[in-house]
């Protein structure tokens, strides 16, 4: 195989995952077309089958499903190791700001391919980004060939990218018309927070999204002082504040929400807010550890995130699994709250539920074929006795050799596809020089 497109092929390894909770396959196979799954099973039963299909065999393969950031801002890996060891408040206002204000296209398309190199390598088929220039990292992605779900942040104040928040706005609408019917990108609205938005803008993006039926993506609840300015202004939490609004719903992605009282987790299970879960960059800033246990416990979907790389400081989803899996453990001092199982959930298919998407996030008939592939002859994952234990707390994204989005290769037995990766690499070291 040399070419990225792949209409009838078979990927077949030493077991294939298909999801969690779902069975897991020795020596399995999955049939595409299309791009779409069309079976999975026994590989010598699929062989038989689909014998004019063409393949893509790893006898030492874990074949799962593709990965699923739930929230990042993919240019910012151009900040990676910029201003570190800073709490949130001094580390946007005093180093992030200043910085973005300089930014243009141009380095907005440098800095989404690096992110869609980095992620693609460690296994992540599709994100949910908020950040600047949207357009621009659409078009990046949608030559690249990942999935995404993009919305241009919204600020009450000028942005580099609009003067205001109803430019932001009016841009928004006009991206989701002209990516309208486009398989892999899909137009979010986002306004920044409840802090950097004020109520006008706040209702103005509830009725957007409603009017062009579009998801809402908003940070919530990341910090201490975020609870205290709102409750100062508003006499009421963050999330009760949003409530007010009319903004919570099904149809909203909170991301953090770290600061939360029992009344607040409870509002966000009646209105089933969908939430962002990011541990490795709220440890990071010391913003807090969300309360994930007793979230899941109160039927909250919990996705998984690893916020920009500015504040990881990378995009590896295996790290953040791993992460997010212990954290509460240690927290509680209780080692079976929040599972492997659970994570890896957040990771696929919650984070595809959490976007309206039920063909995403398993290896199932007529679901997407975005499937990867880890090697799993590496000191670090043999023995193999639980695939999921393995993927959760042992894999790194450097394990992963192949990775296919909607049927097309994205990357092939650890070469990058559609990224000429020794031209951007060359790229971002000029222009950090510069």
């Amino acid at each position: 195989m040399n070419s990225k497109k792949t209409r009838r092929i078979l990927v077949s390894g030493e077991y294939v995952l298909c999801g969690p909770g779902e069975r897991i396959i020795s020596q399995g196979a999955v049939a595409v077309e299309d791009g779409r799954i069309k079976e999975v099973g026994v590989y010598e039963d699929i062989r038989q089958k689909y014998k004019d299909f063409s393949e893509l065999r790893r006898p030492s393969g874990l074949v799962m499903p593709g990965l699923i950031n739930a929230h990042t801002h993919a240019p910012m890996v151009l900040f990676r190791g910029m201003a570190d060891d800073l709490p949130l408040k001094t580390w946007l206002e005093d180093h992030i700001f200043p910085a973005e204000a300089r930014l243009n296209q141009d380095l907005i398309a440098l800095g989404t391919e690096l992110a869609c190199a980095e992620m693609i390598r460690s296994g992540t088929t599709g994100f949910i980004d908020m950040y600047l220039f949207e357009e621009t990292i659409a078009r990046v992605t949608d030559r690249v060939g990942m999935r995404a779900w993009l919305g241009e942040g919204i600020f009450d104040f000028p942005s580099p990218s609009f003067p205001s928040g109803q430019d932001a706005l009016r841009e928004t609408e006009r991206l989701s018309k002209a990516w309208e019917g486009n398989p892999r990108i899909t137009i979010t609205v986002d306004p920044h927070t409840p802090y950097t938005c004020n109520q006008a803008l706040l209702e103005d993006a509830r009725e957007l999204a409603s009017s062009l039926d579009l998801h809402l993506v908003i940070h919530l609840a990341e910090t201490r002082w975020e609870i205290e300015e709102i409750t100062r202004i508003h006499g009421c939490s963050p999330v009760e504040y949003l409530d007010s609004l009319g903004l919570l719903s099904p149809r909203l992605l909170a991301v953090h929400c770290v600061w939360l009282s029992e009344r607040d987790m409870d509002i966000l299970s009646e209105r089933g807010v969908s939430i962002a879960h990011c541990p490795e960059s709220n440890l990071k800033l010391g913003s807090g550890i969300a309360p994930v246990a007793r979230l899941l416990k109160k039927n909250v979907r919990v996705a998984l995130g690893t916020d920009g790389a500015a504040s990881n400081n990378d995009l590896d989803m295996f790290g953040e699994m791993d992460t997010a899996a212990k954290l509460p453990k240690g927290l509680l001092q209780n080692p079976s709250v929040v599972s492997a199982a659970q994570v890896l959930s957040m990771a696929t298919v919650d984070a595809a539920l959490a976007m309206g998407r039920t063909d995403l996030g398993r290896l199932s008939p007529g679901y997407q074929a975005d499937i990867i592939i880890l090697d799993l002859d590496r000191p670090t994952l043999r023995p193999c006795y639980n695939c999921i234990s393995q993927v959760v707390y042992a894999a790194k994204g450097g394990d992963v050799t192949d990775v296919m989005v909607g049927g097309d290769m994205l990357m092939i037995d650890g070469k990058l596809v559609t990224i000429d990766e020794k031209r951007l690499l060359a790229e971002v070291k000029a222009w950090r020089k510069a």
